[in-house]
This record gives structure tokens, C-alpha cells and sequence, in this order.
């Protein structure tokens, strides 16, 4: 398609690789709502599928899948950010877990423990857990957005920025300091991590790897994403006052 542009080779490319449309829609683990149905995410990732074609360079070093996947989930991430799909509620929780994790980590010079950020919240363990669950898309779709933004340092896709010196050396600077705060996470939050986005698994079959239910793979995945959108406010609020 790349030397001829004929329009057949791109049919069959978006025939061959409309699993991918279905498989990362699947991944954001999204609930429909009244503005989005599960056939209209399907299509926005389509159309995601369809940027990846047209703007992949397979002279660079880097899988079509992997480059495809970014553009689709950024494409379904842009549309469900541009609705707000997020109750206002949710939303406050995330600010709030967020602001709690940051500051904790501050303090404490280590990750909080769940006594230590309920106690914080003034509410219990229990109700944490629950806030955990109930947010998960949320911080799913917050780091899903790093990621598709080029931050990924488990599952890198080639950026259109690549040729930029300068675009390239802030973008490895972003991969450090994401790199940093992934090391810094606790350990069973670094294998969640690793099996969701470099193994590629589900929430479902990362519960089955590591013997716990599914909704404790969602508390555990959704405390790592709120712990990394802390660092890395922290670093961006850092590197905006230095430069």
C-alpha cells in the first residue's frame, strides 16, 4: 500500500488488522454509555486503525501491531475525553486519591500503605477498595493517554516526532522519569502493570496468573496509575519551573 497507494491493499490492511480495532476497545475495559454504544467505540477505533495505516513508516524500527495499537487507543481515548463520560463524582475521587498518593509519598519517602490512605481520606480500608473499583476506568483511561502520548516505556510505539532532535531528547526525558516511577512502584503493582500493557493480558487473566479476583487486579492496577499521575505531575510542575 506504502508503494502504490492502491486502495485494494488498504482495504485488505484494514480487513487484516480490524482485530486490533476490537481487541483495544476490549483492553480499556469501558462500559457503554447513553453517548457511546460498543459498536460506536469499535467504529472510532477503526477509524484509529485507519490513522495507524496511513501514517505508519515501516522504515522504522517498530511492529505495525504495536504503532496501531497507540493510534486506536488514542483515537478512543481523544473521543470518550471529549464527551466527559466520567461522572463529576468519579472524577473527584480520582482528584482526591491522586492529591492523597502524592502527598503520602511525599511524606512518608515511601508508597502509603491502604490504612495509611484511608486514614488520610478519613474513611476506611474498605470503602478505599471500593473507591479503587469504582475509578478504574478512569485511571485506566489517565494512563492510557500517557502512553498514547509516547510516555510508554513497556510497549514503545515509534513517535511522528522521532526525526526531532529536540522532540526526541524531551521524549527520552519523558521515558525516564515514567521509567523511574514505574521502578519506584511496589512490586505486585509493577507486575500488574507489566502483564496489562508489555504482556498484553486482561484484568481477567492477570487475576488468573496471580490467583486474586479480578477486582482486586483493578484496585491494585488503578492505585499504580494514581501513583504515577502523581510522580509525574510532580516531575512536569519540576521541569516547567526549571525551564
Amino acid at each position: 500500500y506504502k508503494r502504490n497507494g492502491s486502495e485494494e491493499a488498504r482495504e485488505r490492511l484494514i480487513s487484516e488488522y480490524a482485530y486490533l480495532a476490537k481487541y483495544a476497545v476490549d483492553r480499556l475495559n469501558l462500559c457503554p454509555t447513553g453517548a457511546l454504544s460498543y459498536e460506536d467505540l469499535i467504529g472510532h477505533a477503526i477509524v484509529g486503525l485507519i490513522d495507524a495505516i496511513e501514517k505508519f513508516d515501516p522504515e522504522r524500527n517498530v511492529k505495525f501491531e504495536t504503532y496501531a495499537l497507540a493510534r486506536i487507543k488514542g483515537e478512543v481515548i481523544d473521543v470518550i475525553r471529549a464527551l466527559d463520560w466520567v461522572p463529576r463524582s468519579v472524577r473527584k475521587q480520582e482528584n482526591d486519591l491522586r492529591r492523597a498518593y502524592a502527598r503520602l509519598e511525599i511524606e512518608l519517602e515511601r508508597p502509603p500503605s491502604d490504612q495509611e490512605v484511608a486514614d488520610f481520606l478519613g474513611i476506611s480500608v474498605e470503602e478505599l477498595e471500593q473507591m479503587l473499583v469504582d475509578i478504574g476506568q478512569s485511571a485506566v483511561l489517565s494512563l492510557d493517554e500517557i502512553i498514547a502520548g509516547g510516555g510508554d516505556v513497556l510497549a514503545s510505539p515509534a513517535s511522528s516526532d522521532a526525526e526531532d532532535p529536540a522532540a526526541s531528547a524531551e521524549r527520552a526525558d519523558q521515558k525516564r522519569i515514567l521509567a523511574k516511577a514505574i521502578d519506584e512502584l511496589p512490586e505486585r503493582e509493577r507486575t500488574v502493570l507489566a502483564l496489562y500493557y508489555y504482556e498484553n493480558l486482561t484484568q481477567k487473566e492477570i487475576a488468573a496468573v496471580l490467583g486474586v479476583t479480578e477486582s482486586r487486579v483493578c484496585q491494585i492496577h488503578t492505585k499504580a496509575v494514581l501513583r504515577l499521575a502523581g510522580k509525574l505531575s510532580r516531575a512536569a510542575a519540576c521541569y516547567a519551573a526549571v525551564a
